[in-house]
């Protein structure tokens, strides 16, 4: 199961979102999303862990308090797929 994490501190790192999920379930990826050009934080991430654990860490860190921030987890929505231009 695919989490969005939103909401997170600048600060926070894949390994410290990986730590506060493990909490819950064994994580398979905790990765958190940075600008392209300045490799700076967007404020949210994405955790892969199996769906019982998953749902778990929505019900468990879903306005769970970072750095004064409440935290945003709910299951991820998958990304539509753009049409390709043809020219």
């Amino acid at each position: 199961m695919k989490l969005y994490v939103g909401n997170l501190p600048w600060s926070i790192t894949d390994a410290d979102l990986n730590e506060l999920f493990s909490g819950v379930g064994e994580v398979t990826s905790a990765t958190i999303i940075t600008d392209r050009d300045s490799g700076r934080s967007r404020g949210f991430g994405f955790v892969e862990m199996a769906k019982d654990a998953g749902q778990q860490a929505i019900k468990k860190l879903s306005g769970h308090m970072i750095d004064n921030r409440s935290l945003r987890v709910n299951e991820a929505n998958e990304k539509p797929q753009r049409e390709r231009s043809r020219f």
